[in-house]
């Protein structure tokens, strides 16, 4: 049986070497087991994200901001998910707050290509 490390560093191994799906099977297994891991969670959003399943992590986004509102690079992603599916009105309210709660100016950025696709 594996631990939730084991899983999380197999997981992170296979993301980083260009296999998310792979990756989110790792993930998901390791959520499984730490449901409420934010770290877990979080490389699993980024897994699904990267592989496409953006349904996937916009569900595991929900979760972790409901672990943490203030989770910052949880609402960028999430902001970036539903952006990337075309979804652009949903995007933005997170993509604005991320850019509040980072002051990062690629952040701003993405907030200003999101309102030009809404103009």
């Amino acid at each position: 049986m594996s631990t939730v490390n084991d899983l999380l560093e197999r997981g992170r191994l296979h993301r980083a070497t260009g296999d998310p799906i792979t990756a989110a099977r790792h993930l998901a297994e390791a959520a499984d087991l730490a449901p409420t891991d934010r770290t877990v969670l979080t490389e699993l959003a980024l897994a699904h994200f990267r592989s496409a399943a953006l349904g996937k992590a916009e569900e595991v986004l929900r979760t972790l901001l409901e672990l943490d509102p203030s989770d910052a690079y949880a609402r960028l992603l999430l902001g970036r998910t539903l952006s990337r599916a075309s979804r652009h009105a949903e995007a933005l309210p997170e993509l604005r707050m991320a850019a509040v709660m980072t002051g990062d100016p690629e952040v701003a950025a993405e907030v200003a290509r999101v309102e030009a696709r809404l103009a």
